[in-house]
């Protein structure tokens, strides 16, 4: 039997490789010591519920995670100040990771700009960049501060501040270990042969077909487990034949090991399930929050739940209003002319995020999940 002990360490090393699937030893000792001592059996229990290899040495741990829907862009990767990166960041990140693989094993925020400078010329890539505002330096900076943060590279000297200002460099050893364990993905690049950019990204996430009733249950097992813990909200009517079937028959036991594994709570409707996390971890997106942005978000929350489905500009009046009502309470700006806009797709953002609201159109449909949010009617005493 496994003591309480026990269990309570292998589950925070599970939680802490989903909440951060690459550990490093300056970054995460704490976390990396347990993912470490229970390397074995988490090992076995990703293997087996949801196909995921998990890699760990003494100065890191990295759980090879997969997306279910490799196109799915409510979760994109954000900046220090929380803005989510556009196209160009994203080309600079890959640039950076392709220029880094090739370099010494010190190196230069300089080097570093004028080899992604030389790269980005490639008239295959379609992508233009320069060196030569602010902007563009910032785009670079940002890059290499995720790479800072992940344990791909480690300052020496200087700070990316002075470059910005173009008063100064920065030295950073690169590690190699933690740039090898990046890629993710069923196959290497160098195989996939298709000449679109969603054509490629299906054959690099593509996995073999099963061919025996086992494996397809095996596989059915793990698609779906992945969602649970990756999807804010499975819907039923999003799944397809097969899943819908497996999951009617196996939902109990599925649930049942991810609740014991992970500490994540079941909540089942009869539109879908979401895994709660009471310890509020388990997210990159929070509902609701403090602030203005948070308040918003939950009004238009309300609303939603309230009428199914608004009209953007019918969305916006609203927000309008609730500035105005809210004003001494909200951020400076709000009843600024054309505020709303902004608060509104912050507040959209986070919705759709959270699989609670679809933008369609010049509507937002309010999804089954935010009826949580409606207001339901007071209740008098005595009646």
């Amino acid at each position: 039997m496994i003591g309480d002990e026990e269990r309570a360490q292998r589950r925070a090393a599970l939680r802490a490789l989903l909440a951060r699937p690459l550990l490093t030893a300056e970054r995460d000792p704490e976390a990396l010591l347990l993912v470490r001592r229970h390397v074995t059996e988490l090992r076995d229990w990703l293997a087996r519920e949801t196909g995921w290899r998990l890699m760990v040495d003494s100065g890191t741990a990295r759980l090879f995670k997969t997306a279910p829907d490799a196109r799915d862009a409510t979760h994109p990767a954000r900046g220090k100040a929380g803005e989510p990166y556009g196209r160009r960041r994203y080309v600079l990140f890959c640039l950076a990771l392709a220029t880094l693989e090739r370099a010494d094993a010190q190196t230069t925020l300089g080097r570093l700009a004028e080899e992604v400078l030389s790269a980005a010329a490639e008239p295959e890539l379609d992508f233009t960049f320069t060196l030569d505002t602010r902007a563009e330096r910032a785009d670079l900076v940002a890059v290499v501060r995720m790479l800072l943060d992940w344990g791909v590279l480690r300052r020496v000297a200087g700070d990316e501040e002075a470059y910005l200002s173009a008063t100064g460099d920065v030295l950073y050893d690169v590690r190699r270990p933690v740039l090898a364990t990046l890629l993710t993905g069923a196959r290497g690049p160098s195989t996939v042969s298709a000449s679109s950019f969603e054509e490629r990204l299906t054959e690099l996430m593509a996995e073999p077909v099963a061919d025996t009733d086992d494996l397809r249950n095996q596989a059915l097992r793990r698609r779906l487990t992945r969602k649970l813990l990756e999807d804010p909200v499975i819907y039923f009517a999003d799944l397809d034949e097969a899943e819908r079937a497996y999951l009617a028959s196996q939902r109990h036991a599925i649930v049942r090991r991810l609740e014991e594994a992970t500490g994540l709570v079941a909540e089942v409707r009869a539109e879908g399930i979401a895994m709660v996390d009471p310890e509020d971890q388990l997210t990159d997106v929070r509902m609701p929050e403090q602030y203005t942005d948070g308040h918003v978000t939950l009004l238009v929350a309300e609303q939603l739940a309230v009428h199914g489905e608004l009209t953007l500009e019918e969305l916006k009046a609203f927000v309008r209003q609730a500035a105005r009502e809210h004003t001494s309470f909200w951020r400076k700006g709000v009843t600024e002319p054309g505020a709303e806009t902004g608060l509104l797709a912050t507040a959209l953002d986070k919705l759709t995020a959270l699989r609670l609201a679809h933008v369609t159109g010049g509507a937002v449909v309010g999804l089954p999940a935010i009826a949580r949010y409606a207001l339901a009617e007071p209740a008098i005493k005595g009646q």
